[in-house]
């Protein structure tokens, strides 16, 4: 839909004039990213790994949580990780079962749940499993705070839960030996918004100073800081597939993380960038260097598409595998995972908005879909993309013999997880952030009373708001201003992700001296433009000439000579070995 133009204000002139070093559409930035101090720019603008990370041992559980691993490989006790099956889930299981192993585990097991047969977490049937396979101790990653039932079950079986999560709290928290979560009530860690897969990481960090204090080298004659960074790529890959804030500490892992993904030892890594054709045979990147988009679109997705098409199984069998041949039919399948993935999106995507017009909930303040023969793990691609077309809060549900399960993604405006906090008694599970949901309604009876509830909700929350989506500008600028200087300063901005985003600058009153369609079917546009100057800048438009992206149909309707204003980013175009900048148009206006 339409969205609304925000240029973000211009910072006090004092603000400006402090930093005259400068460009002020550089400035602009800092200021509208809250960055007001000296030491604020400075751990922005320059991450520093062993300054800006936090101490481990601030979790305040982190002490117990080691005595019990510890006793548990002394002791040779069954161990079990319990991941989740989406990026963050399969790289935090992969991050603790490796460093469980380097420690000298001996019997190490790893469950990853199916999306549509388990479910989100431990359940009954899974705790029950692990007793028959005299499981020790379990160790959840990215799960488990809302598996209250669940973990006392374990408990009474006799087996130690350490819980290492991010996801919100619930109003009762389980009875784990051990809770890694930087959200609990009264944690001392500072950094409240670390991902699953990262706190994992803390763990790990935290057994490896723990075991240097008594070892110069881990058992195999690693050194412990060579270990603890080589899991960076990891830490990267699922702090920003899992869209947690890219600051503070988020930033710096993976900041430090797609340094490490760059020169990656992962070979299932290393394989699935070569089957996407994202690095060439010998491993090189085909594009310059892999950054936070090849982590986002092209990585994430691969990963994701197991646990959606299949069981992520196959990718944590990727992440940990130590055979070439077996790492290159891995990555295959995950590629062919995503194309299906695809293909399968589109279809269900079309499906749900005829629903919405055929139910003619346009108007409404939340909407729902159902499919009958909709898995789960498509679910949550399908509520995004309605979110996106719509700018409401979105379920989208699927139906089995005996339930309704579903995902939810929500608008900035609109809390999804406190919603569904406020009328628990209506689902059999549910989790989530303030953005994104799962959960499995208590009755398939209840369905048009849940989805009159949320309706009622949201009317309430969202009353007398302009639900609009908004694209911030960060600047308007001259395009004659768009150099490598000014390139350059923006890689310090890197990576970007939620609450960093790619900077968007607007240039009014262009004109527009040629105009060439690009790609197949001539979906993407390419035009040349003259701004203040007689200087001609070239500018890509991907998918600017696709009528099914672009109503406006810019690809019959703009002709040489007319007048437009655009919204931008600033990108590299690299091939052959030669580099020049590129404007990536985002959104164009024609004007008189």
């Amino acid at each position: 839909m339409p969205k609304k133009w925000n240029i973000l204000p211009s910072p006090p002139a004092i603000f400006l004039n402090s930093h005259p070093e400068l460009p002020p559409s550089i400035t602009r930035l800092l200021w509208n990213r809250n960055l007001r101090t000296q030491e604020q720019i400075d751990e922005f603008l320059n991450p520093d790994y062993f300054q800006d990370l936090h101490d481990p041992f601030l979790f305040k559980d982190m002490p117990k949580a080691l005595d019990i691993i510890f006793k548990a490989i002394e002791d040779q006790k069954n161990i079990v990780v319990h991941g989740d099956y989406d990026a963050d889930g399969v790289c935090a299981a992969a991050i603790l079962i490796t460093a469980l192993k380097k420690f000298g585990a001996k019997n190490t097991s790893v469950f990853i749940p199916h999306r549509e047969i388990d479910g989100y977490g431990l359940n009954a049937k899974t705790v029950e499993l692990f007793k028959d396979q005299n499981i020790g101790l379990i160790i959840t990653c990215d799960c488990g705070v809302s598996n209250v039932a669940e973990i006392k079950m374990a408990k009474e079986f006799g087996m130690q839960v350490i819980v290492t999560d991010h996801h919100s709290i619930p109003a009762t928290t389980p009875p784990a030996d051990a809770i890694i979560h930087s959200k609990m009530p009264d944690e001392t860690y500072p950094d409240k918004n670390i991902c699953g897969a990262a706190t994992a990481f803390k763990l790990v960090q935290a057994l490896l100073k723990k075991h240097k204090e008594t070892n110069e080298f881990l058992p195999d004659g690693q050194i412990h800081e060579a270990f603890e960074k080589w899991m960076l790529d990891l830490v990267a890959i699922a702090t920003i597939g899992d869209m947690v804030p890219l600051l503070g500490e988020s930033r710096t892992l993976a900041r430090y993380g797609i340094t490490v993904l760059n020169k990656t030892k992962n070979l299932g890594l290393q394989r699935l960038l070569i089957a996407a054709n994202i690095a060439d045979e010998t491993g090189k990147p085909r594009r310059g260097q892999y950054n936070a988009f090849t982590v986002g679109f092209q990585i994430v997705p691969r990963l994701n598409a197991a646990g959606r098409m299949d069981h992520a199984n196959t990718a944590f069998a990727l992440l940990v595998s130590e055979d070439e041949e077996k790492a290159a039919k891995l990555a295959e399948q995950l590629c062919k995972n995503n194309t299906d993935r695809q293909k399968m999106t589109e279809k269900m995507v079309d499906e749900a908005v005829k629903q919405i017009e055929e139910t003619k909930q346009e108007d409404n303040p939340f909407l729902f879909v159902l499919g009958e023969d909709w898995g789960m793990g498509i679910l949550g691609l399908i509520a995004g993309r309605l979110k996106d077309k719509y700018y409401k809060p979105v379920m989208a549900m699927g139906r089995d013999e005996d339930e309704i399960f579903g995902s939810g993604r929500s608008i900035l405006e609109f809390n999804l997880i406190r919603a569904m906090q406020s009328v628990p008694k209506m689902f059999e599970k549910f989790g989530g952030h303030p953005q994104a949901c799962g959960f499995t309604l208590k009755s398939q009876d209840i369905l048009e009373e849940f989805k009159a509830e949320m309706i009622k909700i949201a009317e309430e929350e969202t009353r007398g708001l302009d639900l609009v989506p908004q694209i911030n500008i960060d600047a308007e600028v001259d395009l004659d201003e768009v150099d490598w200087k000014l390139y350059d300063l923006l890689q310090k901005f890197e990576p970007f992700g939620q609450c960093n985003e790619e900077p968007s600058y607007l240039a009014c009153g262009l004109t527009i001296t040629g105009i060439s369609p690009v790609g197949q079917d001539g979906k993407h546009l390419r035009l040349m433009l003259k701004h203040n100057s007689h200087a001609v800048r070239k500018t890509i438009g991907f998918g600017l000439g696709d009528p099914a992206r672009h109503p406006d149909n810019w690809r019959d309707t703009l002709k040489i000579g007319d007048k437009i204003d655009m919204v931008f980013s600033i990108s590299v175009n690299e091939w052959n070995g030669n580099r020049e900048l590129e404007m990536s148009i985002e959104y164009i206006k024609k004007t008189t």
